[in-house]
Order: C-alpha cells, then structure tokens, then sequence
C-alpha cells in the first residue's frame, strides 16, 4: 500500500519548485545576452583590407628610409580606438618602393632609422636590421614585417588590414 507522502508534493516542495522555475527563467533572460555580448568580438568578421595613402611618392628619399605615419580608427574588442602608426619606406628609383612596419620582431617594440649605424635599431633588446630590413644582430626571429605597398597617381599607397 503506497503512502499519500509518495506521490503528493507538499506545499514546500511546489513552492521551492516554482521559485526554481522563476530563478531558472530569470537567469535565462539575463545571462544570455550578458554571454553573447562577452562573446561577440571574438566572433566579428575581421580582416577586411584597403588601400591607405601614406604621402605622395615623391617624399621617400631614395636610397634612404624614409618614416611615415598615418592614423586610423580600429575596433579593439568592443571599443574603437584610434591607432598611429609609423613605417619606414625606401626606394631606389622612385618608382619600386617598400615599406617595413616600425614594429620589431621580437617583443614589437618600436625600431627607429640610424643614419650613422645604417641600420634599423630597436632599443629594447638591441636588435639591429639593416635598409632590406633583414635582421643583423640581436633577438629579433626573422626580418621586419613588410606592407604590400604601390604608387599611384604619384601617391605612396600601402595595405592595411582594417
């Protein structure tokens, strides 16, 4: 003979069900946007690229590299920050031009132009690279990162992913 205890659910036991239910719900309704919104940069489609004019391609010096910085607005997670950047164009006939990043190789500090040195110093770790940006001596792992870079209409265009 079953007992009335095995299948009535006392009146404490629906209330702390129904409470459950409305914190389950509650929950729902609150977490999931709280959760797409943590998870949505990661999911953006990035990588989109466009031409950007640096100078007219007269300004790069030839035969020396010559620095150029442009600024661009970028999204960084959820926030869109503006982002200055310099690089490093050399030519030798004015007309084939290329263009090294500023940023070493080896941590991404900021590498500068020696005249006297003839060579890309970084001061962070003494990393050196000569004018083809090819590393000489230090950390650095491999050779400063190169911009797909053209003239046209006498203006000095690189790649720049946005």
């Amino acid at each position: 003979m079953t007992k009335k205890s095995d299948y009535m659910i006392s009146r404490r036991g629906f209330v702390g069900g129904i409470v459950g239910l409305i914190g389950a719900i509650m929950s729902t309704v609150i977490g999931l946007p709280v959760v797409g919104y943590v998870v949505s940069p990661a999911l953006k489609k990035g990588g989109r690229e466009e031409w950007l004019t640096l100078a007219p391609a007269s300004a790069a010096e030839p035969g020396v590299p010559t620095p150029f910085t442009f600024s661009r607005m970028k999204e960084v997670g959820w926030r869109r920050v503006r982002i200055n950047r310099t690089v490093y164009a050399i030519t030798n006939d004015g007309e084939n031009v290329t263009v090294f990043s500023d940023a070493c190789t080896h941590l991404s500090c900021k590498v500068h132009w020696d005249a006297e040195r003839n060579a890309f110093v970084c001061p962070c770790h003494n990393g050196v690279f000569d004018k083809e940006g090819n590393v000489v001596s230090g950390p650095p792992p491999r050779p400063l990162d190169r911009f797909e870079a053209k003239i046209e209409n006498d203006q000095l265009m690189i790649l720049v992913e946005g």
